[in-house]
Formats: C-alpha cells, structure tokens, sequence
C-alpha cells in the first residue's frame, strides 16, 4: 500500500452541506470547558488527534467509525474515530501537525484517501487523563469518497458508517456506568455499543449543533461481561489515577 499525497493542512470552512453547517458553525464557537471537565495539563502530555469524518452516505448524513482490534492491549474491540498520536512528519502540535495526524492515521487504519476529505474545523484539544493524552478532534467533511476497510486486523476490527439519524434517536441513547462508577453517554448503534472518548465527543456535537433530540438520561446500563474484559486493564489504571472515575465528559 502506497503513501497517500500531501495531506490537507488548511481549514477550509466553505462549501459544505447544508445540514453540516450548524456543525461547523458549533465548533468554531464551542469552548473546551462546554465539551469535557478534563482540561489538557500545562505539560506532560501527549498529543494526537482523531477525525470526525462525516459523509452523506446511502441511508443519509453519517459518521465513519472504527472497531479496535480485539488483541489490542489497549481499548481492546471498542468503538471509536480513526485517528493516534502525532508524528514529528506530522507538524506543529499547535499548528497544522493535528490535522495532518489524523488525515495519516485514517488512511493507515481505514485506506481512506485524505485527498477527497475537506478539513472544516477542528475542536478545541481534550485531555484523556488515563492515557495522558491530548487530543485534538479534527472534523472532515468526506466530499469525494474512497473505498475503505480494516487495513491492519492486528490494529482495526472493523471500519464502519453510522446515520447521525440513528446516533441522535433517543431510542438508541444510554448513559453507561463504568466499573469505577463514571457515568458516560453512550449510543447502541450499528450493533455496537459506543462509549468513552468517542461517544463524550458525538454527545457533545450533537448538543451543541442542535442535532440532538430529547433523550432519557436515567437510561443506564452497564458495561457487559464481554466489554469489561476488554477494558479490564484500563479500569485498574482508571482508579489509580483519577480516584474512582474515569472518561471525558
């Protein structure tokens, strides 16, 4: 598998759909506290950053997803955006190096050619305290699409699309409680449960873009058996360092 060519390292606000402007148009304004309680730390941190990857597929507007591998050690079979930590090839931490990293990773987990994906905004970086990272939520709109799947099955499960109509059904929208006793939004979608960082992000874009229908918040489930295994060796160092509670939002 070739590299992919240069990848876009510029915003570039105009030209989207119609019904994905509110979402820009929320990102440029949302402030890091509005979007997690977690704020990144002066230092000590890693960087990295995800792509929040919208796209108008056959049942409408959605969002591309992937399914960690099972033997991974970390975040085993969970839900979540493409995306890692920046490489120094990938620029700035401050700069354009968030973008360029998330472009990069999508196209190592999924195939995604980053060249039919226009970049249009970015949040604001987000600290996951378990891992010490911070990450920056690129957002793309995935104007000429290209084919993708599981590049890596070491490293990706499963590359799939999910409706923002059946992210935002209330009848699809739980709290989780985590074994340290967090509780988190979390979406049953697409037969999967999605949950932690990915699913606080969804939460929070929905909200504040006005995509969000009324939902029941004392909807609450728990981690399964199965999850829980998989997360097993997260929620251990969940409780030593953040004393009883774990997640994003």
């Amino acid at each position: 598998m070739s590299a992919p060519g240069p990848a876009v390292r510029e915003i570039e606000r105009d030209g989207l759909p119609q019904w994905l402007e509110p979402v820009r148009d929320a990102a440029e304004r949302v402030l890091p506290e509005q979007l997690s309680r977690f704020l990144p730390p002066v230092e000590d941190a890693r960087t990295a950053a995800v792509l929040m990857l919208f796209g108008d597929g056959e049942q409408g507007p959605d969002l591309l997803l992937i399914e960690r591998a099972r033997s991974l050690r970390s975040h085993a079979g969970q839900p979540s955006f493409p995306g890692g930590a920046l490489d120094p090839e990938d620029g700035d931490p401050d700069g354009p190096g968030p973008i360029a990293a998330a472009l990069r990773e999508a196209w190592e987990e999924t195939g995604l050619d980053p060249a039919g994906v226009q970049v249009f905004a970015a949040l604001p970086a987000l600290y996951i305290p378990v891992s010490r990272f911070v990450v920056t939520p690129v957002l793309g709109w995935w104007r000429e699409e290209s084919p993708v799947r599981p590049v890596d099955a070491g490293e990706t499960g499963a590359v799939f699309r999910v409706t923002i109509a059946e992210l935002a059904d209330p009848a699809n929208r739980v709290r989780l409680r985590h074994p340290s006793g967090h509780l988190g939004p979390a979406f049953a979608v697409a037969g999967r449960l999605v949950w932690g960082f990915t699913a606080g992000v969804i939460d929070r874009v929905l909200h504040h873009s006005g995509l969000e229908r009324p939902w029941d918040p004392s909807r609450i489930v728990d981690l399964s058996d199965d999850a829980l295994a998989l997360v097993q060796g997260d929620t251990e160092r969940s409780r030593a360092l953040l004393g009883g509670e774990a997640g994003t939002s």
